[in-house]
């Protein structure tokens, strides 16, 4: 059937645009072509912002414990979410753990990390991820029954690892991470 249909020649770009044209088609190609490298080139480190500085904010409260290292109680990405640090149960106004066991270092290590939210604008409700540190695993159903006095459905993800020793000896410790 191929033989019986006419053959036609393709015309390549020059046959098709007028000779003074093919200039302005070119210098129109390599337009695209730089706004497309300039756009790309904007979007290669998300982390920087027009004067190649840091978007990423430290949040500090005086209503939870000072970072006590060389770290921040949270930070702001700059791209949605906020980072708290590992919150130990230490009470700020008095910089000592509260009088009993797990559960009352876990209702204080979710105050202060409930604080920190407070001081980025968020509440525990933006939380989409905590990491839950304990001392001993034997105290999961202890600070389980807390934890869910703190969180509403849908509940974040949670991990909850034990490990040998928490920092001055804690008995819990709480990280998260906030969607805004």
């Amino acid at each position: 059937m191929h033989q019986f249909l006419p053959k036609h020649r393709t015309l390549s770009l020059s046959d098709r645009i007028p000779r003074n044209s093919r200039m302005f088609v070119h210098l129109f190609s390599l337009c695209i072509l730089a706004a497309s490298l300039s756009v790309a080139a904007s979007c290669t480190n998300p982390i920087q912002n027009q004067n190649n500085t840091s978007m990423k904010q430290r949040i500090d409260t005086p209503n939870a414990p000072a970072a006590i290292g060389p770290y921040s109680q949270a930070i702001d990405s700059g791209h949605g979410l906020v980072f708290v640090s590992g919150q130990l149960p230490i009470d700020p106004a008095t910089g000592a753990f509260p009088e009993g066991g797990v559960k009352e270092q876990t209702r204080q290590s979710l105050t202060n990390a409930r604080a920190i939210l407070e001081a980025a604008g968020l509440s525990l409700a933006n939380v989409v991820k905590t990491t839950v540190f304990l001392a001993d695993m034997g105290d999961f159903a202890a600070m389980n029954e807390v934890y869910a006095e703190f969180f509403a459905e849908p509940f974040p993800a949670r991990s909850a690892v034990a490990v040998k020793t928490l920092p001055k000896n804690a008995l819990v410790e709480v990280e998260c991470i906030a969607a805004r």
